[in-house]
């Protein structure tokens, strides 16, 4: 912990892609406070994209989590990939109360041709 800061509430935000998903937390204004991603907790390659690596990383940081106090948390997930809904049930799991998720995937609207 690199400040001694002490929240009550947070915002997780959820970033899924098909190669990687990133967790990051931050406090109301939306300051980011820790991140987590699973190749920081050892995952390299194509096996970062995995649930189970996306869960492994969300248990590193709801420890990280809980050293900050946080209680309960809003979840914010964007993105399609593999390790969202993981990340959201390991949350749940661990005792740290979720008063709301939201899907903040941008949609386009008869715009640019989507990726593959």
């Amino acid at each position: 912990m690199a400040k001694n800061i002490k929240l009550d509430q947070a915002i997780v935000h959820i970033h899924a892609t098909y190669n990687n998903t990133i967790i990051t937390v931050c406090d109301k204004n939306d300051n980011p406070v820790t991140w987590k991603s699973p190749g920081m907790v050892g995952y390299k390659g194509s096996r970062k994209g995995t649930p189970f690596a996306a869960q492994v990383a969300a248990e590193s940081l709801v420890r990280e989590m809980k050293d900050y106090g946080i209680r309960s948390v809003s979840i914010a997930v964007k993105g399609t990939g593999s390790g969202r809904q993981s990340v959201v049930q390991t949350i749940k799991g661990s005792g740290i109360r979720v008063e709301e998720v939201k899907n903040v995937t941008p949609v386009s609207h008869s715009s640019n041709k989507g990726r593959r």
